[in-house]
């Protein structure tokens, strides 16, 4: 513990230092200038402070108000030392954030006993505040194991999800990426453009409902093989209602809503415009785009500049006009996701 004493005068500056170090305490350090006390505690976090009330230039009030300004000495303990019995200067300096008076000429054993208690008081506060940063740590660990979890599970469960429909998985995968990179086009807020980037891998999760002969067909869909395709939203927002995360939240909306139109065309809800979830509209796009880009039992994949040209051209209609702005501004990171990456060497024994 270190004690901070500060006095004008030296022979009250060399008896304080005596009497403070009968108590066993070796980090005493004694200041003659309230000013170089300041800075001196600027460099050093000192644990009890004792300082004279009448000195030149700054009395003992202003330089507690200042020491109690600085976030460090919010909560140190602070002795003023007075020399006459004075209650409006006891109110200042109460109010400046004295902790406890001595008047002089003070008790030795009484003031030994102040500040053996403060100096108490000053070790169980520092001790709370290690116990408060070890159990922040363990919370923030602990929040980090959760949602690294959670974000595992999305990923495997959207990649069951893919192959069941014939793919890789990696269409859930360059969706979650375009997502992202359009919520980052369009403004939103970087953990928004995160959830949507994890959740958007959930859009297609209602086709689990969906018969293998419906979703599996390489020819064109019949009226009614359509309508059953199109219960793939709803089966989905109903496996994602009522989640108590964010992600799972999110998911939801853009199950339910990703294949609503800009203009009111779409289903299952026929929304339109602003009306549409936010997240919603990024992931059409990003769905859209990569669906054409992909080969498909009924159709082969489309070239990715006239992929690109099909979004550009539905602005407006079926997409909303910033999400495809977006699109555009950031084209380059989109279609290097489509860019095969190099094969990598075998090692050999």
């Amino acid at each position: 513990m270190r004690i901070l004493i500060v006095d004008d005068s030296r022979s009250s500056l060399a008896f304080l230092r005596e009497v403070v170090g009968e108590l066993g305490f070796t980090g005493i350090e004694c200041i003659l200038d309230p000013v170089e006390a300041l800075r001196r505690a600027a460099e050093v976090q000192f644990d009890v402070v004792l300082v004279d009330n009448i000195m030149p230039g700054m009395d003992g009030v202003e330089l507690t108000h200042r020491l109690r300004a600085r976030e460090d000495y919010r909560l140190v303990p602070i002795i003023m030392i007075t020399s006459v019995d004075d209650p409006p200067l006891r109110v200042s300096a109460v109010a400046a954030g004295a902790t406890d008076f001595i008047q002089k000429p003070f008790d030795v054993i009484e003031l030994q006993a102040r500040v053996r208690n403060l100096l108490a008081l000053r070790q169980a506060q520092c001790e709370l505040a290690d116990r408060a940063q070890w159990l922040a740590r363990e919370v923030e660990i602990a929040t980090r194991d959760l949602v690294a979890r959670e974000e595992e599970i999305i990923w495997r469960l959207a990649r069951a999800i893919e192959y069941r429909d014939g793919d890789t998985g990696e269409h859930v995968s360059r969706v979650a990426q375009i997502s992202r990179i359009i919520a980052e086009g369009i403004g939103l807020e970087p953990e928004r453009c995160r959830v949507v980037y994890l959740a958007a891998p959930l859009h297609d999760i209602g086709k689990i409902g969906i018969a293998d002969a419906v979703l599996s067909k390489p020819g064109k869909l019949t009226p009614d093989e359509l309508v059953a395709m199109r219960r793939h939203v709803l089966i989905g927002a109903r496996i994602l209602e009522n989640g108590s995360s964010e992600i799972i939240r999110t998911a939801e909306l853009i199950a339910q809503s990703h294949h609503e139109k800009w203009d009111g065309t779409g289903y299952p809800d026929r929304l339109s415009g602003l009306d549409i979830p936010v997240e919603a509209r990024v992931v059409a796009v990003a769905d859209v785009f990569d669906a054409l880009c992909s080969v498909r039992p009924y159709k082969q994949a489309w070239a990715i500049d006239d992929a690109y040209r099909e979004i550009v051209r539905l602005a407006g209609s079926h997409f909303d006009p910033a999400c495809v702005t977006a699109f555009e501004a950031r084209w380059p990171e989109i279609s290097a996701l489509f860019v095969p990456a190099p094969a990598t060497e075998r090692l050999t024994a």
